[in-house]
């Protein structure tokens, strides 16, 4: 980041998140990326340079959508994939520097994210909302029913018992209802099971929003790309249009813009989120 540039945007930020009476934190995949959560090079390397070795994939993304020889060697990916994503200590003090700047502010945040970093790094759970999923959530594939089932014991067991890329056949998740395989909670089509816990959160996020229509509000979008834009950037501009008190923030490596109706109640600022949240 050229901070010389930046640098009246930085104190505009900073003077906006002192003072926002609330603040929105929309964050997608590029605030993980900042906290360490990187799916490529030495990392990938490290916990799955044997599946790089044997099927010549170069990251962790492309390996989840990889037709593997077997279920067993698919949980051992998986396994692997969700443990080192989710469960393991990996942020870099990303989260955490976000949390101390809004822990005493009226916030929520929604995010397309499912490594489940806002809550380990303190935010409030019912403050969160999941648009996506959660890794550490195993679903029915079908699914035959709208549950969730929480995860980590059994990947643990699945990361610890796996040789030669297979976990023990016994390991394989099936649905504790229908018997069919279990899936991960990731929204990709159209069996993504959203469940008790998600629409709650969605009920939360809808409330916050109406209850502080036309309130000075800080709309501060971190790390969203154009995957899926619809979720939290087409919606932030939208609600900065329709109010006066609004100010829309986007930090991100190489796109971050606003749209020209609201420029002037935008802080757009280009570089590395750890970097500026520090």
């Amino acid at each position: 980041m050229d901070r010389s540039n930046n640098e009246a945007k930085l104190e505009r930020l900073k003077d906006e998140i002192k003072n926002a009476e609330h603040i929105v934190i929309g964050a997608g995949a590029g605030l993980s990326t900042a906290a360490g959560f990187t799916y490529t090079g030495e990392r990938f390397e490290r916990y799955f340079g044997d599946f790089e070795e044997k099927y010549g994939f170069k990251d962790m993304y492309s390996g989840g959508f990889f037709p593997f020889e077997s279920p067993e060697e698919m949980w051992a990916y998986w396994s692997r994939y969700i443990w080192y994503n989710r469960y393991a200590d990996v942020d870099n003090g990303t989260y955490k520097g976000l949390y101390e700047l809004v822990k005493d502010k009226d916030y929520f945040v929604i995010t397309t994210n499912v490594d489940h970093q806002f809550q380990k790094a303190g935010f409030d759970k019912e403050r969160l909302f999941y648009t996506q999923g959660d890794y550490g959530l195993f679903q029915c594939s079908t699914p035959c029913h709208n549950s969730t089932y929480d995860n980590e014991d059994i990947v643990k067991e699945m990361l610890d018992r796996q040789e030669n890329m297979k976990i023990p056949t016994e390991l394989i998740p099936k649905c504790p209802v229908c018997g069919k395989p279990m899936a991960m909670n990731l929204r990709a089509d159209d069996t993504f099971v959203e469940d008790e816990g998600w629409h709650s959160a969605a009920r939360r996020y809808r409330n916050y929003l109406r209850s502080h229509k036309g309130q000075r509000i800080l709309f501060l979008e971190l790390g969203v790309g154009h995957n899926t834009p619809v979720i939290i950037k087409y919606p932030f501009w939208e609600m900065t249009v329709e109010n006066p008190n609004a100010v829309y923030a986007c930090v991100n490596y190489g796109e971050a813009y606003a749209p020209e109706e609201i420029a002037s109640r935008s802080i757009c600022i280009n570089g590395d989120i750890r970097d500026i949240l520090k």
